[in-house]
């Protein structure tokens, strides 16, 4: 599978989630205190990402 998120751990010992397509990083979260916490998040970008509209803010 070329997409997947994946959980590591930052320099801080947080936890953040990355959305990676093949072996290149799209997008990371912001660091979470535990695991849970980015798998939360991964679930949520699942979850409302489809229906997200895009806005382009030139200005």
């Amino acid at each position: 599978m070329a997409h997947r998120f994946e959980i590591r751990k930052n320099k801080n010992g947080e936890f953040v989630a990355y959305f990676c397509h093949n072996s290149e990083t799209i997008f990371w979260t912001e660091g979470y205190s535990s695991k849970a916490g980015a798998k939360n998040a991964i679930e949520s970008i699942q979850k409302n990402g489809p229906g997200a509209e895009t806005v382009e803010n030139l200005d």
